[in-house]
């Protein structure tokens, strides 16, 4: 779905659907976010402008996606310094797992791929905060 070193070291991010929203929020998302995400240095990507990385293996986010698969308005939400999120069950069944984790309540909405080796995923969560807040808009919250 998304990973792949290039030869120049750039992340390869597959081609996804981008929301509206994420067509025009995501860019100056991108473009703000932190060198430094759960102590992984930013990388280059090559395949989406909407997407950024750090790290190897990566750390992967791409901005502007869908509803996570799993979530509805009975789901459990993780929230870290004012952002909820949306962690599938198996990964806390799973410590040894890669995290997927989505914005939810956010537009656009935000994922993460999280490599194992980084978990915790709350530090890679409040490395991303400032940003996630600073350039989407709030539509409700966890309960």
């Amino acid at each position: 779905m998304l990973l792949g070193g290039c030869g120049d070291g750039a992340v390869e991010v597959a081609h996804y659907p981008v929301s509206r929203d994420g067509r025009q929020d995501c860019p100056g998302l991108v473009h703000a976010l932190p060198r430094h995400v759960s102590d992984q240095v930013r990388r280059p990507v090559k395949g989406s402008s909407y997407a950024a990385a750090w790290g190897d293996p990566p750390i992967v986010l791409r901005c502007g996606v869908g509803r996570p698969r799993g979530f509805d308005r009975f789901s459990a939400c993780q929230t870290a310094d004012g952002i909820d999120w949306f962690v599938p069950d198996a990964a806390f069944q799973d410590q040894q797992a890669d995290v997927v984790m989505t914005t939810v309540y956010r537009r656009p909405a935000v994922e993460v791929r999280l490599p194992a080796e980084y978990r915790p995923p709350v530090a890679a969560m409040v490395d991303l905060s400032r940003t996630i807040k600073q350039h989407t808009k709030v539509l409700g919250h966890c309960r």
